[in-house]
């Protein structure tokens, strides 16, 4: 009797030190949740519309607090999150650019999507040069992009703006007009649309502003306005085959032909921008054309046809099947209001991207930076040493902000903070979001 009695008492005290730890642990757990809880209790404006809240610790794997995190909202540009881990998993270094075969003395070329190809900012060269280079007689062959030149659900009002490009297989230059200008002077790049500005006396009153004609690539400017001083506006051109053979040709400064002729297994591939900077360069000013266009160089990885719904099916299937809830995923950008995503599923999300990059340092290097960089930098107060990393998004009632928040007790937490239907100033509701996040960042 007394050996058992004996055994037992470390046994005892070893199972009463656990009890202690995981109550203690299990107390802590529900101040933080409570912590969080009294944020939105407290906030009016965030009352008087549906918002949704996930708020996990990033290392743990578990989640803090919930707030309608299993109810489906609109994710705007928190959709690129999406197109983004599809990159992490899909794309090679660099981005594929071109699809090719020599045959002859002919050399016949395919696109693939690629978004960086003579892109303003990315100014990806490299398959262009390898055209301009070539001795032998150039043929684009069209038709692997089976999709239409807008996304689902897109506003079509919106086609003068740029942030909504047409959709091709071969982008060249954003897939947008750019006018610029002093004064009287206006100028227009690429140099082909020259001739397609028309001064239009007559229909404009106000502030000087271009507006293309939604089916040509007709421009009508007001002729009795002066150029602000540095004006500068982007308008996506309409897009089709025989423009894009005549502004590649023009750049060239070489003839380029058209032929129909499928694409062989065979074909090779002139890689273009380092996969990474494009990657950064759709996530930090939140590019629609990079993201929609991602889509198709995705579907060039894995078939011959270049169709942004099959890429988005390939990856949930592949990718995406344990997410706690099936998402509606119809675009790259998150432009549609057909877009419908969890907070929860955001959550789970940034987890797999934190362990598909493997460094944070690196992960945080890709994403806007709260009050120094991308999106987020006006969302928080200016700062040399941000404590949010994260993805904005942002239509008409929609305001959302989902990322990586570090305390200043050292945890790295996951958040999710989506905002629907809402009619107060986006700026009040951007303020309010901020005391949230700040307050996490100070307190947990």
């Amino acid at each position: 009797m007394k050996i058992i009695k004996l055994l037992e008492l470390p046994l005892l005290k070893g199972i009463t030190l656990i009890s202690i730890l995981f109550l203690t642990g299990c107390a802590t757990d529900r101040k933080t949740e409570r912590k969080v809880e009294r944020l939105f209790k407290n906030s009016a404006l965030l009352k008087g519309h549906p918002v949704g809240f996930a708020l996990s610790d990033l290392d743990k794997g578990k989640m803090i607090y919930e707030k309608d995190a299993d109810k489906y909202f609109v994710p705007a540009s928190n959709t690129k999150l999406f197109t983004f881990y599809a990159g992490l998993k899909l794309l090679p270094d660099s981005i594929p650019s071109l699809r090719y075969v020599e045959r002859g003395d002919s050399l016949i070329f395919w696109g693939t999507g690629d978004p960086s190809f003579l892109q303003s900012r990315l100014k990806g060269d490299h398959a262009f040069r390898f055209l301009r280079d070539s001795k032998k007689q150039l043929f684009f062959s069209p038709g692997r992009y089976t999709g239409n030149f807008y996304g689902q659900g897109w506003s079509w009002d919106d086609y003068n703006d740029y942030y909504q490009a047409e959709i091709t297989e071969l982008p060249i230059m954003d897939n947008l007009i750019t006018i610029t200008g002093n004064k009287a002077k206006v100028s227009v790049s690429p140099r082909l649309f020259n001739d397609c500005m028309v001064r239009d006396s007559a229909a404009f009153t106000g502030t000087f502003n271009a507006v293309r004609d939604f089916n040509e690539n007709v421009l009508h400017y007001p002729g009795k306005i002066s150029l602000p001083a540095n004006f500068e506006q982007q308008i996506p051109y309409k897009t089709g085959t025989a423009l894009t053979v005549n502004l590649l040709a023009d750049t060239l400064h070489r003839a380029v032909g058209i032929i129909h002729l499928e694409m062989p297994v065979s074909a090779k591939t002139i890689y273009n921008v380092p996969s990474e900077q494009v990657l950064r360069e759709m996530m930090l000013p939140s590019d629609n054309f990079i993201a929609e266009q991602l889509l198709l160089v995705y579907a060039n990885q894995f078939q011959s046809s270049l169709n942004g719904t099959e890429a988005i099916k390939y990856i949930q299937e592949k990718y995406l099947s344990g997410l706690p809830d099936k998402p509606r995923w119809v675009d790259g950008s998150g432009l549609s209001r057909m877009d419908l995503i969890t907070p929860r599923d955001i959550i789970t999300l940034l987890k797999m991207i934190d362990q598909q990059i493997n460094n944070r340092e690196k992960l945080f290097s890709l994403l806007p930076a709260g009050g120094k960089t991308g999106t987020l930098k006006s969302a928080y107060p200016k700062t040399d040493h941000p404590f949010v990393y994260g993805k904005t998004g942002s239509l008409s009632g929609v305001y959302n902000q989902s990322g990586y928040v570090l305390t200043k007790k050292g945890r790295t937490l996951s958040f999710s903070f989506m905002n629907n239907n809402f009619v107060s100033p986006v700026a009040e509701l951007k303020k309010e979001m901020a005391k949230v996040i700040t307050s996490i960042h100070e307190n947990f």
